[in-house]
């Protein structure tokens, strides 16, 4: 018995772990659209300091869903919501 909590115990242990590695970073910013290519989801946008997510001010090329890139055209001023995850930045809002 005392085998059996010692390893329930240990499988909590990892799980714990594992549910703080997994955590979702995400913050909002403005920008101008530089260039984008719904055929394979990027969207690059040339914006200020993420300070959230500790990006200095750069262009920078972002995931994002096609159906987001509808309507939106390089020298756009865009808002967006971007979350950090797994070393991927992806849009997940957008809004000129």
């Amino acid at each position: 018995m005392k085998k059996f909590l010692a390893a329930a115990v240990m499988g909590l242990s990892v799980l714990g772990v594992a549910a703080v590695g997994s955590a979702q970073d995400e913050a909002s910013a403005r920008g101008e659209v530089r260039r984008l290519d719904a055929s394979k989801g990027t969207i690059t946008i040339k914006h200020g300091a993420i300070s959230d997510l500790n990006l200095p001010a750069m262009t920078l090329v972002y995931e994002a869903e096609p159906v987001l890139l509808e309507g939106v055209q390089p020298g756009d001023q865009v808002r967006f919501k971007v979350r950090h995850e797994n070393n991927t930045y992806r849009v997940i809002e957008l809004k000129k």
